[in-house]
């Protein structure tokens, strides 16, 4: 994997065993004894595409990039939900001794980060950063875009059968689809040569098992969320770009509001690498709404 200046290959990764014989693979970034932070990254993506190398470091953070099940070097698991993610976190932080650790959601893991807070003790605090907005909800019925609507309606109607549209989807139609709707600013970041080296390999590694892993994440992310996200008790910041219109249709406003005390950041100049450009403001208020 190449580095940029905005990603490094990571310093350590593994599988985690798991209850009923799958693993749950995972990649590290900074000091072993640092703070541990999970990170739950973004559509099709797998555990190697970490954010903040330098931040990392700087702030002491261990950053644990997961891959969700089916997805990298994680074990498929056909069916499951947001509820299931979440109890694999909790296992997996219990069997790696990381307490109630910190978490970042990006883009299209935001969901599956929201369902591990909405779960009594599995997280701590949680940074939803450029976070995939539940399209699905009726606060949004009447603006998407047809294309949008028609998978939105498909993935509440008939779940399977989006599904298996979705499985049609390829490394490089996620490449084409993020780089033909990202502004100048998001292309800046893409596009220079070691981060998309590194963005790329790491859709590549996400789709090894197949595409099943990223059309049952997506069938999820593109309904009706079945998360509590008034159960959320622990500190929640949501982190969009005031230039980024591909994640929520109003940036995060609606979302902050159904999630208890959640503070809302929309940055002057940011689109949706916000992650990636903005990492060590997004890591340090983190760490101070975990430490209170």
């Amino acid at each position: 994997m190449s580095t940029s200046e905005w990603t490094a290959p990571p310093a350590r990764t593994g599988e985690q065993p798991l209850t009923g014989a799958r693993v749950l693979g995972w990649a590290e970034w900074g000091p072993e004894d640092g703070t541990p932070v999970l990170f739950s990254p973004g559509a099709a993506t797998s555990r190697d595409l970490g954010f903040g190398p330098d931040a990392v470091t700087a702030l002491g953070v261990r950053l644990i990039a997961l891959d969700r099940p089916g997805l990298g070097a994680s074990t498929p698991a056909p069916g499951r939900t947001f509820a299931d993610f979440a109890e694999d976190v909790r296992e997996f932080a219990a069997r790696r001794g990381l307490g109630r650790p910190a978490m970042v959601g990006n883009s299209q893991g935001a969901p599956f980060a929201l369902a591990c807070a909405a779960e009594q003790g599995v997280i701590g605090a949680l940074a939803v950063v450029s976070g995939a907005d539940e399209v699905g909800h009726p606060a949004f019925a009447a603006g998407l875009p047809e294309g949008l609507a028609r998978l939105v309606r498909l993935s509440v109607e008939d779940p399977d059968a989006a599904e298996k549209e979705f499985a049609g989807f390829t490394p490089q139609a996620m490449w084409d689809m993020v780089t033909a709707h990202s502004p100048a600013r998001d292309l800046a970041v893409y596009q220079e040569p070691g981060f998309a080296a590194a963005y790329r390999g790491a859709m590549e590694r996400a789709f090894a098992r197949g595409p099943e892993g990223y059309a049952r994440d997506t069938v999820l992310a593109m309904g009706r969320w079945e998360i509590e996200l008034s159960d959320i008790d622990v500190p929640v910041d949501l982190w969009y770009g005031d230039e980024d219109t591909s994640h929520s249709p109003d940036q995060g406003v609606t979302l902050a509001g159904r999630v208890p005390r959640a503070v809302h950041h929309l940055v002057p100049g940011a689109g949706g690498a916000l992650l990636w450009t903005h990492a060590e403001d997004v890591l340090r208020v983190l760490l101070e709404r975990h430490a209170g």
